[in-house]
């Protein structure tokens, strides 16, 4: 009775709202919650206001937006393969580090898990772009799913990182105001200042207790003591020490790596088309591969998380995605600011933490991201535009920073939906089918608490968990000679002489890395692969003298054809032939 009612008074709403954004005449349908809307509107921009708007709506669950407008685009159904290639008690879907986090944390268990990924990596889609910050929830709405999971996240970080010999620094982040955080107001710039020095100060710590963060108020002057580059208009700021950083892929390969070192299958280049339901139950998961019988399905596809629901029918919520455009600086510069930083300005973006100037765990310093909604979901372009946005929007912080020595930009897609908060819960029409939506930042940061919830989830749905004896949480560390001692390289090469080969000069990565992530627990196969885990092309000359140097080492370690070598997917040759000064063995220089 309850239900309906507030299905009814929810449905009410969705209609006042239509009739007020240009949504008359569409299909309106609230189950459990969930709101369906169905018809045609006019553009693109009123199909995102319209679902943005209804996701407000205080108890809807979510919202799935089937709203058709001028060109939208329908993507092709893939076919799969019919014969039987496995079962298993849980098949997750995405490799991303959602769905790694989930696949380790299921592997304490003695279970059959296979985690399936249509790509040829693991942490390639969402994962690949994160910026590596590891939030403390602090910058979160309050309330949501997605606070209450960052800040236990966050917490878990120092002992994962631990067990899986990953990178992770509490780098600290100053939350910064300045003389023009309040100049959008027409208010006297006496008491924008007050305000913006005393009163916002004073309501961020506030909410850092609730939350139990650790925060410090920091005056001007020593915020210009220990940043002398910040801004001469920084007027206070908030210290938060225990923000991290991480590197996103290695935790994700890392996770991956220990989970089926602990029995884990991993099924890359593996598209899930179609999963089978009877009788209200999931029974099958069809792929590009073939089938994979099962009883539970864990849907960590990020992006493409609601058309896997279709699959399934137990779709509740649209995804529509949100591009966020990054730049990268040569690490010469790495030491230009001591701690990550960002700067309040209000009003702020809606379900935007603003960005900031942020420190990589390799040394390295980033502006941004950007956030922009865009219709495609594999769009990771960037453009001039950006690119202008982010120096405008960022040098104000650092405003003598060298801003022309960017080595690199890039983009990455967040799995946005209409109520804008994480969506992990079993589907209401689907036995066995578990979503783990919506995922955006920071999602990285909850990643492992995020984990603790599914498998919760999981246990409660009937699956029958009983720890294994012979679980190791520990992963070893894959040697980076750029790390070692002087006595540690000298041994390392006299064992073997591959590491005594440098092959990016950048970033010091020698012939013996290459090889050992070739042949690692995930192979990588393509250049990108390789790229993540040694970091060979990432520094100054982005692969410029190392690309073909590590191509030939793909080629000759797996045997294939060096002019078959991918970049990333199939069919991203590098060559049409042999480059006659680069290529042939021997000519190193």
């Amino acid at each position: 009775m309850g239900k309906s009612m507030n299905d009814s008074r929810i449905r009410k709403k969705v209609e006042k709202i239509a009739r007020k954004e240009g949504g008359v005449g569409i299909g309106v349908r609230v189950e459990g919650g969930i709101v369906y809307l169905d018809g045609k509107i006019d553009s693109r921009k009123d199909f995102l206001s319209l679902g943005s708007s209804i996701g407000k709506i205080k108890h809807a669950g979510g919202v799935v937006n089937n709203l058709e407008y001028p060109g939208k685009k329908k993507r092709e159904k893939k076919q799969g393969k019919k014969e039987k290639i496995g079962e298993a008690d849980v098949v997750i879907v995405g490799g991303g580090v959602i769905g790694c986090s989930i696949a380790r944390e299921l592997s304490h268990y003695d279970l059959k898990i296979i985690l399936v990924g249509k790509a040829e990596d693991v942490a390639t889609g969402t994962t690949k772009a994160n910026n590596g910050m590891v939030h403390t929830g602090i910058g979160e709405k309050m309330g949501t799913l997605k606070q209450k999971l960052c800040v236990e996240g966050h917490q878990m970080y120092d002992d994962i990182s631990k067990e899986l010999c990953i990178p992770y620094k509490k780098c600290g982040m100053w939350i910064i105001t300045t003389g023009d955080s309040l100049a959008h107001y027409k208010i006297p710039s006496f008491l924008a200042n007050f305000i913006a020095k005393r009163v916002v100060p004073f309501i961020i710590l506030r909410r850092g207790k609730k939350l139990g963060i650790p925060m410090h108020l920091v005056k001007r002057e020593e915020l210009l003591r220990q940043e002398p580059h910040v801004t001469e208009k920084a007027l206070a700021a908030v210290y938060s020490p225990t923000y991290g950083i991480t590197c996103p892929y290695l935790f994700t390969i890392a996770l991956a790596e220990n989970a089926i070192e602990n029995g884990v299958d991993i099924m890359l280049n593996t598209e899930v088309v179609d999963i089978d339901v009877k009788d209200g139950s999931v029974k099958s998961v069809i792929t590009t591969e073939g089938v994979i019988d099962t009883h539970f399905v864990v849907n960590a596809a990020g992006l493409y998380a609601d058309e896997i629901a279709e699959m399934a029918g137990a779709r509740e919520y649209t995804i529509h995605p949100k591009k966020g455009s990054t730049l990268l600086f040569d690490k010469e510069y790495g030491n230009y600011i001591n701690h990550s930083m960002s700067a309040l300005k209000f009003p702020r973006t809606e379900h935007y933490k603003g960005g900031g100037i942020m420190l990589t765990v390799d040394g390295n310093i980033q502006w941004g991201p950007t956030v922009e909604e865009v219709p495609d979901r594999d769009d990771t372009s960037v453009t001039y535009e950006e690119i202008e946005r982010i120096f405008q929007g960022y040098s104000y912080l650092t405003p003598d920073f060298p801003s022309k020595t960017v080595i690199a930009y890039f983009a990455g897609l967040r799995a946005s939906t209409f109520t804008e908060d994480f969506f992990i819960q079993p589907s209401k029409k689907v036995k066995g089918f578990v979503h783990v939506a919506g995922i955006q930042s920071p999602g990285l940061a909850a990643a492992p608490a995020v984990a603790d919830m599914v498998i919760n989830i999981l246990k409660n749905e009937g699956l029958p968990m009983n720890e294994k004896q012979d679980f190791n949480p520990c992963r070893k560390k894959p040697v980076v000679f750029r790390e070692l001692g002087n006595e540690e390289k000298k041994k390392i090469m006299e064992k073997n002489s591959l590491y005594g080969r440098i092959v990016c000069r950048c970033e010091q990565v020698t012939e013996g890395e290459i090889v050992d992530a070739i042949h690692a627990p995930i192979p990588a196969l393509s250049m990108d692969a390789i790229k993540r885990r040694t970091r060979a092309g990432m520094g100054r000359c982005q692969g410029a003298f190392c690309l073909p140097r590590v191509a030939r080492i793909l080629a000759r370690e797996t045997g294939i054809p060096l002019e078959r070598v991918v970049k990333n997917i199939e069919d991203s040759y590098l060559f049409v032939g042999k480059a006659k000064c680069l290529l042939e063995v021997g000519n190193e220089n």
